[in-house]
């Protein structure tokens, strides 16, 4: 029996022989698969996730913990997590990035900050995995891995490695001491949903307990989706207010909290380069390709913007035939 027919069997078992159609609800960057259950009178989401390439078990706890946070998120109906499947309830098919646009965008990022003061307010240590300074580290490290190395071919000098782990070292410093929360990890257009209770909140099993300036990078510096700067640093002001208000450990000064969130951004951009170009590479997807000249833009941007991350965008403009390599000095 293939693993489609595994959960056939299973759902049969769970939904008490009630009739039902599978159709393909959706896939992500990892082995995970959904399918939507079709019923007379509901949907309900299979979710399939192969041993021992994935585990269910953070999703389920996680689940409960965002679930008690008040966020809406979907709630387990039934789970065999030896075999990797689980029954969830289905918070609709509308993304945030189908959707989006001029006109909406300001009130569905309210929507979508409220849910994270909400979600960060929750947030008790202990609870995840520590965001640590190995993690950190350990994403970044896919920039020179996979991007560098596989996508353009290059191979850094000792010069160019210094710099690279100087820059890497000078963001890990600045995020360590940033206050810690609940870090969805993924938490963009993609994995917002459109329903009645805004927003529906997919994909947090890989959650930590990290930056508080995470998840708002996510949102707003989203791969998937640009908008004007001036647009951003107001959604980020009015979170940064909102938070604020909430009794959330935010700098009281927004130029310091703003500062925090690009730095923050600059290790994200660095490591979705990374994990786009492993994705292609090593998994085959290249529906990420297209994506990639966004981050990067965003990173030349950050490194441009602050005097300690200049020789960073030198690095990046070297490597990419922006300035003559010869003349890349420190």
């Amino acid at each position: 029996m293939d693993r489609k027919q595994q959960l056939e069997a299973w759902l049969q078992q769970v939904l008490s022989n009630e009739s039902f159609t599978l159709t393909t609800a959706s896939a992500d960057a990892s082995f995970r698969r959904y399918f939507r259950v079709h019923m007379a009178h509901r949907t309900l989401i299979a979710m399939d996730a192969p041993p021992p390439q994935e585990d269910c078990r953070p999703f389920v706890r996680i689940a409960k913990l965002l679930l008690a946070a008040g966020l809406n998120v979907p709630e387990v109906l039934a789970e065999d997590v030896e075999h990797g499947f689980l029954l969830l309830s289905d918070l609709g098919d509308t993304t945030y990035l189908s959707v989006l646009n001029a006109d909406n965008a300001s009130a569905l990022y309210g929507d979508a900050a409220q849910a994270l003061v909400k979600m960060q307010l929750a947030s008790q240590p202990g609870q995840l995995p520590p965001y640590d300074e190995a993690l950190l580290t350990r994403e970044m490290q896919l920039f020179p891995d996979w991007y560098l190395a596989k996508h353009l071919e290059v191979t850094l000098d000792a010069k160019q490695v210094a710099v690279l782990q100087q820059t890497f070292a000078m963001l890990n410093q600045n995020i360590l001491a940033q206050a810690k929360v609940t870090v969805h990890r993924d938490y963009h257009s993609r994995n917002l949903m459109v329903c009645e209770n805004n927003p529906g909140v997919l994909d947090f099993q890989d959650a930590v307990y990290g930056p508080i300036t995470y998840d708002l990078v996510s949102l707003l510096k989203d791969a998937y989706i640009a908008w004007d700067e001036e647009q951003i640093i107001d959604w980020v002001a009015r979170y940064w207010q909102s938070a604020k208000k909430a009794g959330l450990p935010v700098p009281l000064d927004f130029g310091e909290f703003y500062r925090d969130f690009e730095w923050m951004g600059a290790q994200r951009h660095i490591k979705v380069l990374g994990i786009f170009a492993r994705l292609y590479h090593r998994d085959g997807k290249d529906g990420y390709l297209k994506d990639m000249p966004l981050v990067m833009e965003y990173l030349r941007k950050v490194s441009g913007r602050y005097v300690e991350l200049k020789p960073m965008l030198k690095l990046l403009n070297a490597l990419e035939g922006l300035e003559d390599k010869a003349g890349f000095t420190f």
